[in-house]
């Protein structure tokens, strides 16, 4: 079995998971990567075969990765940024012609995930805790609140543009500053957590998995412990009766206050997290490479409370040749 791990990066600790996961049911897994510089990408270097793409939101794109696919055999494809989302969501049935799945929910899904707004609106239409939420041109809405307010890019990622403001007076005289679209939330304060959830392929929610993420660098959690907070539990519940049907892997930011979840993102892909539900017990790459190999899958929410993830750098060498030194 072949899969694909676009815009690779750094993701060495997916591709361990997946190989984990291949060697547990008796697969022969061969992993390929890609990324826009594949020579400085870890994850690449550490992947069976790596390939060069083109930026993910350029138009060629999609048939490179859809020509690669084919000439190798690729069963499956495993996007893990946001930017790409969107452009393999709109293309999946292009891949399904060619016997490739596409590791992301449906476009609809994507659309509202990418849009912030659009994300706050249709989760509160279903009953989940949202922070107050208007787009930056409302004025008239936000400039009524108080308290500390967020600003961000409706279409953001990584925490990149994100400004914090005491209050609607000092936000107005930031609104000048704004490029782009960009969302105002009241700020919501308390312990943040992610919860990583598994969709079957008929929608049905198999697993959630939160963890609450104690250290953060650049948007991603580097020291977290996984916990089983009911609000968190029923909030991805409630997702799952959303109009439109998850499918696959995603995951969602909240705050919890005075037992409250208030969810303000979804990110419809693996998150830079999920090494941790994984070794907690919930092995979303096995019940992937199950569903893609014809095997019944072996969901599960027995997964550990408690288990902490500590993480390091860890560094990827190479010699004069750019071959891997081990």
């Amino acid at each position: 079995m072949r899969i694909f791990i676009s815009s690779a990066g750094r993701r060495v600790e997916l591709m361990d998971c997946f190989r984990e996961s291949a060697a547990a049911l008796g697969i022969e897994l061969e992993i390929l990567a890609g990324d826009l510089q594949p020579e400085i990408s870890p994850a690449c270097h550490m992947a069976d075969r790596a390939f060069a793409m083109p930026e993910c939101m350029d138009e060629p794109y999609v048939d490179e990765l859809l020509r690669i696919c084919r000439e190798e055999g690729v069963g499956m494809v495993v996007p893990t940024i946001d930017p790409e989302l969107e452009t393999l969501s709109v293309s999946a049935e292009r891949f399904a012609r060619a016997q490739v799945r596409i590791c992301v929910p449906p476009a609809e899904c994507v659309a509202v995930c990418r849009d912030k707004l659009l994300t706050a609106l249709s989760l509160d239409a279903c009953g989940v805790s949202v922070p107050r939420s208007a787009g930056l041109a409302e004025k008239d809405v936000w400039g009524a609140w108080e308290g500390p307010l967020i600003v961000k890019p409706i279409g953001g990622s990584s925490s990149v543009g994100i400004q914090r403001c005491a209050d609607a007076r000092q936000l107005s005289t930031l609104v000048p500053m704004q490029n782009g679209d960009c969302i105002v939330q009241e700020l919501v304060q308390g312990p943040e957590y992610t919860v990583n959830c598994f969709f079957d392929p008929g929608g049905k929610l198999r697993c959630a998995v939160p963890h609450r993420r104690i250290s953060v660098r650049q948007g991603e959690v580097y020291k977290g412990v996984t916990e089983r907070i009911p609000a968190l539990m029923q909030a991805a519940k409630l997702i799952e009766q959303m109009p439109f049907r998850f499918t696959g892997v995603i995951c969602f930011q909240a705050i919890l206050r005075g037992g409250i979840a208030y969810v303000f993102e979804i990110n419809a892909r693996f998150g830079g997290g999920y090494p941790l539900a994984h070794r907690a017990g919930a092995h979303f790459t096995r019940w992937l490479l199950e569903e893609l190999s014809g095997i019944e899958p072996s969901y599960s929410e027995n997964w550990s409370e408690g288990v902490k993830m500590l993480r390091y750098d860890q560094s990827v060498f190479l010699d004069s040749a750019g071959r891997v030194m081990r």
